[in-house]
């Protein structure tokens, strides 16, 4: 999977932490602020939880899954973007 199935960004590829809980060294994520499915992330979850948070869509190349990833502010993840030497990152 190569686009969000909910804005058609292209995914990026973000580093996760060593020892990390999903198992694996890097997740695809939809990094657009303006991706409807993000945006949304942040009502729903303070109407079902009382937290100010949202999440991304992400897909995991190893096992296939996809899902929301919990973000606490809109900077998550954002200094974790893989890019490939022969990419430029767009701004």
């Amino acid at each position: 999977m190569e686009f969000c199935k909910h804005c058609n960004s292209k995914l990026k590829k973000v580093a996760l932490p060593e020892g990390n809980d999903w198992g694996v060294e890097f997740l695809m994520v939809c990094m657009n602020d303006e991706c409807g499915y993000y945006k949304r992330g942040w009502d729903w979850m303070w109407n079902h939880y009382q937290v100010k948070s949202s999440y991304r869509f992400h897909y995991n190349t190893i096992t296939g899954y996809e899902g929301p990833l919990h973000v606490a502010k809109p900077e998550d993840y954002k200094n974790q973007i893989i890019v490939h030497p022969n990419e430029v990152e767009a701004e």
